[in-house]
């Protein structure tokens, strides 16, 4: 039960934190983002309706693949500011 409360707060966390993202700054790419958002309101608006199974999926799959996309998002915009600050 504590696992599952653990994963359910950190996605939460990081559908706020895109959806944030996204209202800042929309050219942000972020592979999956609407999905990832709409995964967060369901855990917040129908977390009774939320799996097990669900979130090991999330654990499993989709996670490691997010992370691999804001690595990514993030040495681009390293290497961007790198150019533009003549660094």
């Amino acid at each position: 039960m504590m696992r599952k409360c653990v994963v359910e707060r950190k996605v939460e966390i990081m559908g706020e934190a895109i959806n944030r993202i996204r209202k800042i700054d929309a050219s942000v790419e972020i592979p999956n983002a609407r999905a990832i958002i709409d995964t967060r309101n369901r855990i917040i608006h129908a977390y009774d309706n939320v799996q097990p199974e669900f979130l090991w999926s999330l654990v499993i799959r989709h996670i490691p693949e997010l992370k691999n996309d804001i690595v990514k998002i993030l040495a681009e915009y390293e290497s961007r500011f790198d150019t533009e600050s003549g660094i």
